[in-house]
């Protein structure tokens, strides 16, 4: 597979490295096809769907921590007040990325939602900055002066910061930040999240079923069904990312975050009909041009420090 490749990896591990390419291909299509699944469900509240997907999330994620022996590990995590903390912060940050997302997709904001995860990866760099005091490499100062520059346009455009696209960025990249200080697996630290969450959301599963115009009483067979999957296909993707991530390096798991955003600009604007205007287009190709630079800065980065490991 070039991907493989592409990256350099040892025809030793070739096998290994083609079943992690298509787990991860696999994972971020998914992740991006749900776009289209909450779509289908645009009809209802996006508060009462986030309320059902980690209500139906937490039941499936526990089943499959108790099938993986693992729910030792998470119990232990959210006994430890020190991670019980971060968990919950992570919780907040999930929960409102989620409903941001969600609320984005069912109100005609697809192209908004992808310029916010287009924006991410360059928030992570500014965070690590801001947060961590880590010094940028030139590249990467230009990486960050593209998407500035791309915020300065839309907000020109109109006649406000996009705030929608600046929230998704901000909540999915501090809570990936508290990601890393959670030593779990990705799928246990996800069970303990909708664990913390599961009080708050059975409230908005007992908010839906007292409304009139709530989920169970207005959708579809079909619908219904929908809404009862909303824990699988937050849990499935996951489980394929997690196979990817242990057999695939950063820097090519990095690249393939970019199918999300990529498929959901491509589903707003073909699929669904939402408006591109020349500054709309402007300030993503800005943004592109900043994930460009930052992509080669990752893969100098990597050039250079294998040269020097081989050398040392």
């Amino acid at each position: 597979m070039w991907l493989v490749s592409a990256f350099g990896m040892s025809d030793s591990n070739q096998s290994e490295n083609r079943a992690g390419v298509v787990s991860g291909l696999t994972a971020y299509l998914m992740w991006g096809a749900l776009t289209t699944f909450w779509k289908l469900l645009d009809d209802f509240d996006a508060f009462e769907l986030i309320g059902w997907r980690v209500v139906t999330a937490m039941v499936l994620l526990l089943a499959v921590v108790v099938a993986q022996r693992s729910l030792g590990a998470v119990t232990t995590a959210l006994r430890n007040p020190r991670l019980l903390a971060r968990i919950v912060a992570a919780s907040v940050l999930l929960v409102a990325n989620w409903t941001l997302y969600v609320w984005a997709v069912v109100n005609e904001q697809i192209i908004e939602t992808a310029l916010g995860y287009f924006i991410a990866p360059l928030f992570t760099t500014l965070t690590g900055v801001v947060m961590l005091g880590e010094r940028l490499r030139v590249l990467q100062k230009i990486a960050l002066g593209f998407a500035g520059l791309a915020v300065a346009v839309l907000t020109i455009s109109y006649g406000r910061p996009p705030y929608l696209a600046l929230a998704i960025a901000g909540t999915w990249t501090i809570y990936g930040l508290l990601k890393k200080q959670v030593p779990l697996r990705p799928i246990d630290s996800l069970t303990a999240e909708t664990v913390v969450l599961f009080v708050p959301a059975v409230g908005l599963v007992a908010w839906s079923f007292s409304r009139d115009a709530g989920i169970p009483s207005t959708a579809t067979t079909g619908q219904l069904v929908l809404v009862l999957l909303t824990g699988l296909i937050t849990a499935v993707p996951l489980l394929f990312f997690a196979h990817a991530a242990l057999r695939l390096p950063l820097t090519l798991m990095g690249p393939l975050q970019y199918l999300v955003p990529v498929i959901n600009f491509l589903l707003g604007w073909l699929a669904y009909g939402e408006p591109l205007e020349a500054a709309r287009l402007a300030g993503f190709l800005l943004v592109w041009c900043g994930l460009a630079l930052s992509l080669v800065d990752t893969l100098r980065s990597r050039a250079t420090f294998t040269t020097a490991k081989k050398s040392s």
